[in-house]
C-alpha cells in the first residue's frame, strides 16, 4: 500500500470513528477474538513516534489472567478504603495530573465527576457507592479484554506524547470494528501489583490500562458523554 497515494474513500467514517469514541464504563461479556485485537494493534502501530522509536509495550489480558488481576487490585483497593494509610504503598510512577489544580481544568474535572456521579445517583455522602463505582475501573468495567501499556524508564517524556498517539489509534481502530474502549489512568497507582502480574521487566513503567470490548448500549452510564470546547476557544489563528 502506498501511504502517499492512498485515497480516503469515506472521510465521514473516519470522522465518525473519532467522534463516537468515548470512555465506555459498561461492557457486554461478548468475547473479542485474538484476530480482532491483533488487527487493532497492527493498525495502531502506525502511530507516529519521535525518530520512529515506537516506545509502546502492550500486554493483553483475557480469561484467567484478567480475572486474577481484577481480584488482586480490587482487594488492594478495598484494603485502602479500610486503612487509608496503605495508600502510601501504592504511588503512581509519574504525575498524570497536576499537583495544584487551576481553572479552567479544575472546573472541567469537577463537571465531569459530578455529572457522572449525578447520572448514577451518587452523592458526596455516598462513600460506599463512590468506592464501588471507582472500583469498576479495576474490573475493566466488565470488558472481556484488559490492556496494560508500559514504557521503558530510560525513555524521555516525549515518549508519553508518542504513547498518546498510539493509544488514540487503538481507540479509533476499535471503533472501526464496532468496539468501544475506556483508557484508564486509574490503574497506575497499583503498578507494584500489575507489573509482576503481567511479566513486565524491572525497567518498565506502567503508562495506563484500557478496557476493550462491546459496549452495553442499555447501561445508563454509557449515555454519559463529556462536552468539548469549541474550536475558537483553543485555537489562535496567525497570519
Amino acid at each position: 500500500m502506498s501511504q502517499v497515494a492512498t485515497v480516503i474513500q469515506d472521510p465521514a467514517s473516519v470522522d465518525a470513528a473519532i467522534q463516537s469514541r468515548f470512555s465506555a464504563r459498561a461492557f457486554l461479556p461478548k468475547p473479542v477474538t485474538r484476530e480482532t485485537i491483533e488487527g487493532i494493534l497492527q493498525v495502531a502501530s502506525r502511530a507516529a513516534s519521535g525518530t520512529n522509536t515506537q516506545p509502546w509495550k502492550t500486554y493483553v489480558l483475557q480469561g484467567a489472567s484478567r480475572d486474577s488481576l481484577v481480584q488482586k487490585v480490587c482487594t488492594a483497593h478495598d484494603a485502602i478504603r479500610d486503612n487509608p494509610a496503605l495508600a502510601a504503598e501504592h504511588k503512581e510512577e509519574y504525575d498524570y495530573y497536576p499537583e495544584k489544580w487551576v481553572s479552567p481544568y479544575i472546573d472541567r474535572r469537577r463537571e465531569n465527576g459530578w455529572s457522572l456521579y449525578g447520572l448514577l445517583g451518587i452523592t458526596k455522602a455516598d462513600k460506599d457507592k463512590m468506592h464501588a463505582q471507582h472500583q469498576r475501573n479495576y474490573q475493566f468495567f466488565d470488558a472481556p479484554v484488559g490492556l496494560m501499556f508500559t514504557l521503558d524508564r530510560v525513555m524521555g517524556r516525549g515518549s508519553l506524547v508518542d504513547y498518546g498517539m498510539f493509544l488514540q489509534s487503538i481507540m479509533v481502530a476499535a471503533r472501526a470494528r464496532g468496539l468501544h474502549t475506556c483508557p484508564q489512568a486509574a490503574w497506575n497507582g497499583f503498578a507494584k501489583i500489575i507489573l509482576p502480574h503481567i511479566g513486565a521487566g524491572p525497567d518498565e513503567m506502567l503508562v495506563c490500562g484500557m478496557s476493550l470490548g462491546f459496549a452495553d448500549e442499555s447501561a445508563p452510564v454509557n449515555s454519559f458523554h463529556t462536552p468539548r470546547e469549541p474550536v475558537e476557544q483553543f485555537t489562535r489563528w496567525l497570519e
